[in-house]
């Protein structure tokens, strides 16, 4: 038998059927347009296997490689991914643009690689199943230099920072665009859009879900045509006499009186092409009903029931066509012509002239874990791409929890083995597809999993796992719903990262400043040598939502404030907005320029607290400094979002304040003031610091301002 190197997968023969029953002795093809990569850039490789899987998604049935041999000898096994290509239109639908999606051919096999080196490289796909191993001929291409700066990292001078391949420090400015669907308030067209407001300001960070289940984007969860993760009651039951199918196969059911229907609703809607010819097929069984009445789009029909009440299943199929300018699928609904029970099964809609499944939701029968929606991975891809024209980059909040989470209880449980199985291939296939992206900077396992639960294990075996599989070496995080020191610590996670929300009755509710400064302390105390990130921030009601406070801040007076804090706090970027919806009613995105406008240059590494101290009362300060640097922030402890806000009380202006920052090298260093309103500078000073210490007066200000001090020699 058959095991895969790194999945230790056996490959049972009942598995592997289809065309091409000589398996792997038929060969395989590498084929690709690109004769030439930039470094850094995607090389899209063709592979055509010429036979069909059960389940081409697992690599226990079927694995498929690209074996590189790259400059100076180096070997490189690239995995590859099977998937769906589609075709996208822009098209105006209900007063908006919506994105139009079709699919291009059938499904098809593909590995993207992004060389890290330039020079001379062979490939060769290799495909294993049951049957052996082939290996296709050898492919030549070359890489080139480019201007792409490389893979997010974990800092070599100070691995509490981030940066690229290159050497370039990255900072994360940015925030949550967490869910992406045409039913959301950030479509795949406005995310293109948020992308580029958010790089116009200078922001260059996005965390993004690749999990919601059915309301948005997701990658694994169980989209279904039929229900919904809130639907209290299902149509989906196990097949008549389901005792004597040992596969449990399941099917709609539909019982009720005369006129009894129900709707097929799938999470995507469903283009179609003008002026095509479609067919809907599939089968039926009738119990006490005289007919079906199917209606799909504008048209509908009755297909009888047997005579005689016979249990055999029946089979319909029915074509029709689409108007010149029809480009969606409407309704889709079966009702009952007499009371009684209809199940239904293997529901299809395809082009009269064959292709690709339209309506794979209506499949009740797919395997909750192991399955790549089809559209959703496309797009992923479009928006990775997305992200790379606007530069930003992305941590993919990527595994579907609920699919895992009550199976991670017990680690010596099979439940426990077989759902780290299951994560390791579906972070196979993240890598297949999206690894090859620079913007792809991490990969965050979950949203907010249990932290009560002993993941351990999970983490060091789906780490160990990535660290051999994954040869652009991405960061890997993951979150909880409440703090947890014990993730922060873990050596296969490398970026810290925690989640916090102001609610009223918390102490910090009244002051985000100092939530900040606290949120901060935890990740540093539990994560003194690695990245830390606040993956998810924000003010809320007590039930966690959308406090009606943010309403009465257009200012975006809060927010401001959590960003400077948060960029000078300690972490390893600014605190991760949740609220992405409200911020882009507001035009919020302008308050990320005069952050990164101080911020240009900005070298973290060997930066600590700052020692700056003042004996104005009222001013607060917030700073990193190293000792040859110092980013400070200053704020009006009366500035604070709530009594700017919601008491409406104008802070009193600092007008004499004085610092002093103590712990520089003697140099001689210029201090730039800032306005963090507009990123103006205020004023610009040359000084020496006298026995490693500098005293600054503070210019006139009302609510914060920002100082930067350097060497002289950084300034010029």
């Amino acid at each position: 038998m058959l095991k895969s190197k790194l999945l230790g997968c056996v490959v049972p023969a009942c598995l592997i059927y289809g065309v091409g029953i000589a398996g792997a002795a038929q060969g395989i093809t590498l084929s690709t347009r690109q004769k030439e990569v930039g470094k850094y850039e995607k090389l899209e490789l063709a592979i055509e296997v010429g036979r069909e899987y059960r389940n081409p998604f697992d690599p226990c049935e079927v694995e498929v490689n690209v074996l590189i041999a790259g400059p100076g000898g180096r070997s490189l096994v690239l995995p590859a991914f099977y998937g769906q290509n589609y075709e996208r239109q822009d098209v105006p639908q209900g007063g908006r643009t919506a994105a139009w999606y079709y699919p291009q051919g059938t499904t098809s096999w593909k590995a993207r690689f992004a060389p890290m080196e330039v020079g001379a490289y062979v490939a060769r796909a290799s495909l294993r199943d049951r049957q052996g191993e082939v290996t296709s001929a050898p492919l030549k291409f070359d890489c080139v230099a480019s201007s792409r700066k490389g893979f997010v990292r974990m800092g070599t001078k100070d691995p509490r920072f981030l940066e690229f391949t290159e050497g370039e420090p990255f900072f994360v400015i940015g925030q949550n665009v967490a869910f992406v669907g045409e039913t959301q308030y950030v479509t795949p067209v406005k995310a293109e859009q948020v992308f580029g407001k958010l790089a116009a300001n200078g922001a260059n960070f996005v965390r993004l879900w690749t999990c919601c289940q059915d309301w948005a984007l997701a990658i694994e969860a169980q989209k279904s045509a039929w229900t919904r993760s809130w639907t209290r009651e299902s149509p989906v039951v196990p097949v008549p006499d389901a005792a004597s199918d040992s596969n449990g196969r399941k099917c709609i059911r539909l019982k009720g009186d005369k006129g009894a229907s129900l709707t097929a609703s799938p999470s995507h809607p469903i283009g179609l092409r003008p002026g095509t010819r479609y067919v809907f097929a599939g089968r039926f069984r009738a119990e006490g009903c005289k007919a079906l009445r199917v209606q799909v789009g504008n048209s509908s029909w009755e297909v009888s029931a047997s005579s005689g009440g016979s249990p055999d299943w029946q089979t319909f199929r029915q074509e029709f066509g689409t108007s010149g300018n029809e480009r969606w699928l409407g309704r889709v609904a079966f009702s009952l012509v007499g009371p009684g029970t209809i199940w239904l099964d293997a529901l299809s809609l395809k082009e009269a002239a064959g292709g690709a499944e339209l309506l794979w939701e209506a499949d009740v029968n797919r395997p909750s874990r192991g399955y790549y929606n089809p559209l959703d991975c496309f797009m992923l891809d479009q928006i990775i791409e997305a992200a790379e024209q606007n530069g930003i980059y992305l941590m993919l909040c990527a595994i579907t929890r609920d699919l895992y989470m009550n199976a991670l209880s017990k680690v010596d449980s099979p439940e426990y083995r077989l759902a780290v199985t299951d994560a390791k291939k579906f972070m196979r296939y993240a890598v297949a597809r999206w690894g090859y992206s620079t913007s792809v900077a991490a990969w965050e396992y979950w949203n907010e999993m249990d932290p009560g639960k002993p993941t351990d294990r999970f983490y060091a075996e789906v780490g160990n796992y990535l660290a051999k599989m994954d040869l652009y070496n991405h960061l890997r995080t993951t979150s909880t719903w409440a703090p947890s020191a014990r993730d922060c610590r873990h050596p296969q996670l490398d970026i810290a990262q925690e989640h916090h929300y102001m609610r009223p009755g918390d102490d910090d509710f009244k002051d985000e400043v100092e939530s900040i400064i606290r949120q901060t302390r935890f990740l540093r105390d539990n994560a003194p040598g690695k990245p830390a990130l606040i993956g998810e921030f924000g003010l809320a009601d007590a039930k966690w939502g959308l406090s009606e406070y943010m309403k009465q801040d257009p200012e975006g007076i809060h927010f401001h404030n959590c960003l400077w804090a948060s960029a000078l706090a300690g972490t390893s970027g600014t605190a991760m907005f949740w609220w992405w919806d409200q911020l882009d009613r507001q035009d919020a995105y302008r308050h990320y320029k005069p952050l990164t406008t101080f911020l240009a240059g900005f070298s973290p590494a060997g930066l600590q607290p700052t020692t700056a101290t003042t004996s104005e009362p009222r001013l607060r300060i917030v700073g990193q400094q190293a000792n040859d640097r110092a980013y400070l922030w200053l704020t009006n402890r009366q500035a604070v979002w709530w009594n700017l806000v919601v008491q409406k009380r104008p802070p009193e202006p600092i007008d004499t304040a004085r610092i002093t920052v103590e712990g520089l090298e003697p140099h001689s260093y210029v201090v730039l003031w800032s306005d963090t309103q507009d990123g103006e500078a205020i004023s610009k000073q040359t000084v020496a610091s006298e026995g490693g210490r500098l005293q600054l007066a503070v210019p006139p200000f009302t609510r914060d301002i920002a100082c930067k001090i350097v060497p002289t020699s950084f300034a010029q």
